[in-house]
């Protein structure tokens, strides 16, 4: 019997938490067990003032290879299905919520709702022998959920080959349709990932909050609203004491002092 925790969580001094999925002998399915445990540490960070940046990654030899399907045909009902795709819902828009950058450190497959998770994250960073692939249709079902988060990275075009064929994509592909951010060699993964985590804390964390939330809800409104909505958020970051010591240190010509 196994008993290694599904989902593993280390913390490093600047706060930057990273969740590794740890079913490797799974490929990191995303088992009834792994998507509680996502989704309670998302809702347990949610409130961590300390929080600067999260990474998602994998144990042993992929990223995600989506839904537990043995797991799923062991229960075959309509409520049941109902319930695993409401319950992996509210764990991926959990970590999406939250007020920090969230990043996914994608090596070797995420298919479906793998792929999904990587889609939901603000940010990818994957190696560049990763692929990517929505290949539930191979078994006959639509890969609908995953459908949602990557027809907002991808054009629409694109997305919807994705789903249709099952077709893996490259990780260079992945870049260049805008799925991933950044692609390392496998041995220069994590190093790309500091780069990318490095950047992002060396910056306040309440105006990346405030931008973060304005980015996302910005991208449902007309454009009118969009903007009216904008500038009240860019009007209170300037008002925070960390934007006008920023400015006040351009002005100085020296490096703001955030502490």
């Amino acid at each position: 019997m196994n008993d290694a925790p599904v989902l593993l969580e280390s913390r490093d001094d600047r706060g930057v938490v990273t969740l590794t999925l740890n079913r490797p002998g799974a490929f990191n399915a995303l088992s009834e067990d792994l998507i509680a445990a996502l989704h309670a540490a998302a809702e347990r960070l949610q409130a961590d003032a300390t929080l600067r940046a999260v990474v998602i990654a994998g144990a042993g030899k992929a990223f995600c290879a989506g839904h537990d399907l043995r797991q799923m045909q062991a229960s075959p009902s309509q409520a049941y299905y109902d319930e695993l795709f409401a319950r992996c819902g509210a764990m991926m828009l959990a970590l999406h919520g939250l007020p920090v950058p969230v990043i996914a450190r994608v090596h070797g497959i995420a298919t479906a709702a793998g792929c999904q998770l990587v889609a939901m994250c603000d940010l990818a960073v994957a190696a560049s022998d990763a692929r990517f692939a929505t290949s539930g249709i191979n078994v006959g079902l639509f890969c609908a959920t995953p459908g949602v988060p990557l027809s907002r990275n991808l054009s629409r075009k694109a997305a919807f080959e994705m789903l249709v064929t099952g077709d893996f994509i490259d990780a260079e592909t992945a870049r260049e349709r805008g799925l991933v951010n950044r692609v390392a060699a496998p041995e220069r993964l994590d190093a790309e990932v500091e780069s990318l985590v490095a950047s992002i804390v060396a910056k306040p964390r309440i105006a990346l909050e405030m931008g973060k939330a304005l980015f996302y809800r910005q991208l449902e409104t007309g454009l009118e609203d969009a903007l009216a909505d904008a500038g009240q958020t860019m009007a209170c970051n300037m008002i925070d004491p960390t934007a006008q010591e920023g400015v006040q240190a351009f002005i100085e010509k020296r490096k703001p002092d955030w502490r």
